[in-house]
């Protein structure tokens, strides 16, 4: 019996032996440009066995630089029947990574950071001795940066006629190679002996949209309003989803000395929101706004916030509120001593536990 045992693990290493020399594998990864994390599996295979073989493909990938792994991925189980097969990363799907660095993008089809890089391949058998490796290859490669978003208006230094400018932009290049292409928009005010570059890593911003999908930002009646006598610098960022892509220069803008600004009515009411976007309300006496009570609601509890004193809360307290819309005005006025120029947080949280808030800068009245 012994010896039947040894015969069949004879035959399955010589099968193996005869697989390895009857598959190849050719990586076919661009040697440079912009690279996404699925092209690392464009793959052409060839296999002269009569026989169907069934094999896996173990990618390895190194950054040249530091020679340190960057990720490893895994193939799902592929049966190559006699002739040429062309693969992809669906062809070999679902994949199993590993990341072995902070900087590779854990999304299917994130972009590959810029730099310099190794891509190794081995295929393994199955079905025989023990998964014996029978191809090996290895193909370096650059990642180039990708070709930045492009300011288009307002010009840079340009002087406006308007408060509540339009903001536009090119998008990146090539723009097909984003599966979530989204904008982060920044705009701050330029300090006394700062450049435009210090100001936008320094500064709050005035105004801050976190996503947009549109290549083009109103900048809103509801934000801090912008003065003439000030000097702003603004930058768009580019994303892949979350993931960093890229980023614009920085360009500046001041607005007409001349302008005259058409002030809001003071019991103007402003929208409570459920996300935060980039707009900041400016407020002067008390504050009125808009809460929508869809989960009918006979009371909120509220907050106000001093975002410049570390989120200290300054007062708290229950609102009456019906179903639907209500329209609240909040007395501030002279009673909690709030600081001109400074800016507050105002949120109310319904019995879900949402919170619906608006950011505000405070301006004393004369």
């Amino acid at each position: 019996m012994k010896s039947w045992t040894h015969i069949f693990v004879f035959l399955g290493v010589l099968l193996g032996v005869q697989a390895s020399a009857q598959v190849t594998m050719t990586a076919q990864v661009p040697p440079e440009g912009v690279l996404m994390k699925a092209q690392l599996w464009n793959i052409a295979m060839v296999s002269v066995s009569d026989a169907p073989v069934t094999v896996r493909i173990m990618m390895r990938l190194t950054d040249v630089r530091t020679n340190q792994p960057v990720l490893t991925g895994i193939s799902r189980e592929l049966t190559l029947n006699k002739g040429a097969k062309q693969l992809q990363a669906g062809d070999v799907s679902p994949i199993q990574y590993e990341y072995l660095s902070d900087v590779a993008d854990r999304s299917p089809n994130g972009l590959l950071p810029v730099g310099n890089y190794q891509a190794c391949y081995s295929v393994y058998i199955n079905g025989t001795y023990k998964g014996d490796l029978i191809s090996e290859d290895c193909s370096p490669f650059a990642v180039a940066p990708v070709g930045p978003p492009l300011l288009n208006t307002p010009a840079d230094k340009s002087v406006l006629e308007s408060f509540n400018p339009q903001f536009t932009w090119l998008p990146p290049s090539p723009a097909t190679l984003f599966s979530n292409l989204n904008y982060e928009l920044l705009l701050t005010e330029v300090r006394s002996g700062q450049s435009s570059v210090e100001a936008i890593q320094q500064n709050l911003p005035v105004y801050r949209l976190p996503s947009t999908k549109s290549p083009f930002a109103n900048y809103p009646s509801s934000a801090l309003s912008l003065d003439t006598g000030k000097v702003y610098a603004w930058t768009v960022i580019a994303r892949n989803g979350n993931a960093f892509a890229a980023q614009t220069d920085v360009w500046t803008f001041s607005l007409k000395s001349t302008l005259v600004k058409k002030e809001l009515a003071q019991d103007s009411h402003i929208q409570l929101r459920k996300e935060l976007d980039g707009a900041v309300a400016a407020v002067t006496g008390n504050v009125h706004f808009t809460y929508i009570n869809a989960v009918n609601d006979s009371t909120v509890q509220y907050e106000l916030l001093g975002l410049e004193a570390g989120n200290k809360v300054i007062t708290y307290g229950e609102i009456e509120v019906v179903p639907g819309d209500n329209m609240i005005s909040f007395p501030i006025r002279r009673k909690y001593s709030l600081q001109d120029g400074k800016t507050y947080l105002l949120r109310v949280q319904n019995s879900r536990r949402e919170y619906f808030q608006m950011k505000f800068v405070y301006t004393k009245e004369n």
